[in-house]
């Protein structure tokens, strides 16, 4: 007889789109992704205006009963039918609504940026691990299936040796017209700017594939340079370019994110591929934004007097996803959770801290610096 899936019970804090887009693909049947061992019940949501709007949103993904409705982010924290914190609010407010639920006791998935900068990251690290607390940054892309058969293609050599990463995710936004000087895009109050929003996506291809999947006695971090240009009503990025050279081997990794020009600008794939992973016997190509990626083509090297490399053929495959995508994240913190783990190994402490310690490093080269308050590591403070 199989034994009954281990199940999960979740509390969502915050109530905008991406705690909507995640709650909803926590209530698709795990059985249409093969998953029967893991299952998924959210019993509470928080709304830091209401407890009507929490409960408004429980109804707009599909709960209609059972699950309770809280006005603040502290009676979420302190309920004990709850497993595990999904933490949607802005970059701004992780580190302050992530300690609240650690210091609760509760495990936390926490949407990326993890944090502001790398020192709340080290804390946040440091309270779980005392407390024995499972703790996690939401970076969904890389449960994807497809993210995991690219890092395996990569570990066998199917493209030789890894020598640089191209990585973009960029939006063609009316930036003033769209986000004026309030939207979280843009408020420095709430950390907006293009690194933290868009480019820990092309952060986190380059480094899957440059520091996640190297031997641990090579995973270092990398020397830094780049560049940025500001958003002239904010103060915020708008532009940010970054080459990463990662020690042993030296190879480079390029991040980019941009909020006036699109990595896809006719949503037809025509511009070409905005991730690319090359080596020594030829690439692979990611198509499809670089936070839900759908297609992949491998390319062989070839030249009219080396030839081209026999270990594989150019070819196309296409992954379906049945839903959004961000359950398997939720299914990798349920599976840890049954198995006792404190940080998965998809994505560990110590490589979101290493990511932070890079973004902090981008925006100290360029003079980038959010309002002391966000930056703070004291706790607990209010407006949060």
């Amino acid at each position: 007889m199989a034994s009954k899936p281990y199940t999960v019970r979740w509390g969502i804090l915050a109530t905008g789109g991406i705690a909507q887009t995640f709650t909803k693909d926590l209530m698709i049947d795990p059985s249409t992704r093969n998953a029967t061992d893991i299952a998924h019940e959210v019993v509470a949501a928080a709304s830091s205006t209401s407890a009507t709007r929490a409960q408004q949103f429980l109804k707009e993904c599909g709960i209609l009963s059972g699950a309770k409705a809280y006005g603040s982010y502290k009676e979420l924290a302190t309920d004990p039918n709850i497993d595990i914190i999904y933490v949607a609010t802005p970059h701004s407010h992780h580190y302050q609504n992530a300690r609240l639920c650690l210091e609760a006791g509760k495990h936390v998935l926490c949407e990326k940026a993890f944090t502001t900068n790398a020192a709340q990251a080290k804390i946040l690290v440091e309270i779980a691990r005392k407390k024995n607390l499972f703790l996690m940054e939401a970076v969904w892309t890389r449960y994807f299936p497809l993210a995991k058969e690219l890092r395996a293609m990569v570990q066998e050599g199917k493209i030789g040796e890894i020598k640089r990463v191209f990585a973009d995710l960029s939006f063609w936004n009316d930036v003033e017209k769209e986000f004026g000087t309030q939207h979280r895009m843009v408020n420095m109050d709430l950390a907006g700017g293009a690194m933290l929003d868009l480019g820990i996506y092309s952060i986190t291809w380059v480094f899957q594939f440059l520091y996640h999947i190297q031997p641990p006695s090579e995973r270092n971090p990398p020397t830094v340079a780049s560049s940025m240009t500001k958003y002239s009503k904010t103060g915020c990025d708008e532009i940010t370019s970054i080459i990463m050279t990662f020690p042993p081997s030296g190879t480079h990794g390029i991040a980019t994110t941009n909020l006036r020009v699109s990595h896809d600008p006719d949503s037809n794939g025509t511009a070409g591929a905005p991730i690319r992973i090359q080596g020594t016997l030829g690439e692979i190509q990611v198509f499809g934004p670089a936070y839900r990626p759908l297609t992949y083509q491998m390319i062989p090297a070839s030249s009219p007097s080396r030839g081209t490399p026999w270990s594989f053929k150019h070819q196309t495959i296409t992954r379906n996803i049945p839903g959004h995508g961000m359950f398997w994240e939720a299914d990798e913190c349920a599976r840890c959770l049954r198995d006792g783990k404190q940080e998965s190994e998809g994505m560990p402490w110590d490589e979101s801290i290493v990511i932070m310690e890079v973004m902090d490093e981008v925006r100290r080269q360029n003079g980038l610096k959010y309002p002391e308050k966000i930056e703070s590591t004291d706790f607990p403070l209010e407006g949060f």
